[in-house]
């Protein structure tokens, strides 16, 4: 193992194998509660890709501000430019697209790839609900997809998560399909609201098309999540491969010139990701297993509302 493999984020999300599985899913809560409580200030600026279409005050240009956004009759009478900022929509509906095929039951870390993305979906909960808002989740393991209705309230964002933990592994050799799922977000047809796509985005982007379709009617946000050795293999000399969504295995010899090679596809295929992500107007934060997850969604959410006011993010 490497010396990269000492390092541990501060907090990880608690275990979800135990057979406590409300403890940790409490405790999941309450870390939830206590950092990412006030980000938002009653608004969703912070989290949605966009600044709402109410209208709200005008305020000096400033560089980088959306032109489109002018308000020319206080510009005339003020012989100054301004922008006429807008109020984020309320009863806000959200769904997310959760995977949790096999290539996610996989961590080095402080906990696998799965853990983290129920922890992403337990923020992406704290971060929405409130007024009127509901959410709701389509989960797949690859085997099976799960469809979990929008409603609003703690009690169901509770009985949500408790339930997508609960949510079977597939048998390895088992392939996802993030196309699928994102389709099964698109029809039937919903309200507009916030689409978020919690996955490693790992396999090819064979979801573009899909989530291209989601953003002609929703803001989109899409949570990638990573481990450290989807993006590097260590100095361990010989060791076992395995492609857990084929079953494929295959023993190498971990050199230098392999090493560098496995880094640079790694790269090459996080960068056509975020190629594909960015050209469908997504949203995009990464979460890693050897990180504080919490931290990176701090940042991701002051970003935007720096972003959206006219700051620097």
């Amino acid at each position: 193992m490497s010396a990269a493999d000492d390092q541990r984020p501060s907090w990880s999300p608690p275990s979800l194998h135990s057979g406590r599985l409300q403890v940790a899913l409490r405790s999941l809560e309450l870390t939830v509660r206590g950092r990412l409580d006030g980000l938002l200030q009653g608004n969703h600026l912070g989290l949605v890709p966009g600044p709402g279409t109410e209208p709200g005050e005008a305020r000096a240009y400033q560089p980088g501000d959306d032109v489109r956004q002018m308000d020319w009759a206080v510009t005339a009478r003020t012989a100054e430019p301004h922008i006429r900022q807008t109020i984020a929509d309320r009863e806000l509906e959200t769904w997310v697209a959760l995977d949790l095929s096999p290539s996610l039951d996989f961590g080095t870390a402080a906990c696998d790839k799965r853990e983290l993305a129920i922890a992403g979906l337990a923020a992406v909960a704290h971060l929405t609900q409130g007024g009127g808002n509901r959410i709701g989740a389509v989960v797949a393991n690859g085997q099976q997809t799960w469809r979990l209705p929008a409603r609003g309230g703690t009690e169901h964002a509770r009985a949500m998560l408790r339930r997508v933990a609960e949510t079977p592994r597939a048998p390895e050799g088992t392939r996802g399909d993030l196309a699928e799922v994102l389709e099964s977000l698109r029809r039937p047809p919903r309200r507009r609201g916030l689409a978020v796509v919690i996955s490693d985005f790992l396999g090819s982007v064979t979801w573009q098309r899909a989530l291209r379709g989601l953003a002609a009617r929703h803001s989109l946000l899409a949570i990638e999540v990573l481990d450290p050795r989807d993006l590097e293999l260590p100095d361990v000399g010989t060791v076992l491969l395995s492609d857990p969504e084929t079953g494929k295995q295959r023993e190498v010899r971990t050199t230098p010139v392999l090493r560098r090679e496995f880094a640079a596809a790694a790269a090459a295929h996080r960068s056509e990701v975020a190629t594909a992500l960015r050209r469908a107007g997504c949203a995009h934060l990464t979460l890693r297993t050897d990180s504080d997850w919490i931290a990176d969604i701090v940042r991701f959410v002051v970003a935007r509302k720096r972003g959206w006011s006219g700051g620097v993010a």
